[in-house]
């Protein structure tokens, strides 16, 4: 059960990729993701009666759990925003590599030769992925007067920046999804939910005024904000259920979670018309193949 729970999960976030690369077409990161994480603490507000009696210390730690989504999002949002969501989407998956490392260290799971073999095949999937056999720069396909070489170095650099906060997130995720394994191990799942979504509201709205930055209100009929907000609620109620059974594995749940890269690589190709598609496949296949391998250990 809570296998496919976790599967349900990867599907809806795959969903929400595409969610937050359209919805941030019209409105800035900030926007979206101020409002659209105080629409979702309006979704699940029925959640309150069955969400108090914590203690100060578990409020501390989902404030902390928080703040560590809080700098997430924004990295990932930054980064699907100027990066291919089928790029964002496979490199999502090297969130299994810092998963795997956390569940290992912190909560003493076991790397089977399974796991290790999954590892080394997630591993050499995102290698590959800056190497791009199918590739040609602008520099061999434009006249050579030196200008498209300088123009392709350009875009490389910043390219460069948004791969790297694409990577911090999926850090960061890693961390939120280990800090849920053990902050499920003593409170319910409306708990977590209600008092994370409440503070993750109190930290965009404090960076939004912090920043001076104006809240337009074109983001209000922005129809993938909602489904933003829907999408959230959705799959973290089903990862925090799955979470509160005591056989799930961080390092397990992680592998599954990236069933999202197919959602993100399809709608990359035929929702977003993105290039290269047949590179990002291999590297997924190459990834996702070892998350099959990891997850028969």
């Amino acid at each position: 059960m809570w296998m496919f729970l976790v599967l349900v999960y990867g599907i809806i976030k795959g969903l929400r990729e595409i969610c937050k690369k359209k919805s941030l077409e019209k409105n800035s990161v900030t926007e979206v993701l101020l409002v659209y994480t105080f629409l979702s603490l309006i979704i699940c507000s029925p959640q309150i009666p069955n969400a108090m009696g914590l203690s100060l210390n578990q409020y501390l730690w989902i404030a902390l759990k928080a703040f560590v989504i809080f700098i997430a999002w924004i990295a990932g949002f930054k980064a699907i925003k100027k990066l291919p969501i089928s790029l964002c989407g496979v490199l999502d998956l090297s969130r299994v590599l810092f998963a795997s490392f956390l569940g290992v260290l912190i909560l003493g799971e076991s790397i089977t030769i399974y796991k290790g073999i999954g590892l080394v095949f997630v591993s050499g999937g995102l290698l590959f992925l800056k190497f791009n056999p199918f590739y040609k720069k602008n520099s061999e396909i434009k006249r050579g007067d030196g200008s498209a070489v300088i123009v392709d170095q350009q875009k490389k650099n910043s390219n460069s920046f948004f791969i790297f906060l694409a990577f911090l997130s999926s850090i960061l995720n890693a961390v939120s999804g280990l800090l849920d394994k053990i902050l499920m191990k003593e409170m319910n799942s409306s708990q977590l939910q209600f008092w994370y979504t409440f503070f993750l509201v109190a930290y965009y709205a404090i960076y939004a005024l912090a920043r001076r930055i104006k809240i337009n209100r074109s983001v209000w009929k922005n129809i993938w904000v909602w489904l933003l907000a829907v999408g959230i609620i959705a799959m973290d109620k089903a990862l925090f259920i799955a979470n509160g059974f005591e056989e799930s594995q961080v390092t397990i749940m992680t592998m599954i979670k990236q069933s999202s890269v197919i959602v993100s690589i399809l709608s990359g190709k035929f929702m977003f018309k993105e290039k290269h598609i047949l590179h990002k496949s291999i590297c997924a296949l190459i990834i996702v193949a070892g998350i099959l391998i990891g997850i028969m250990g």
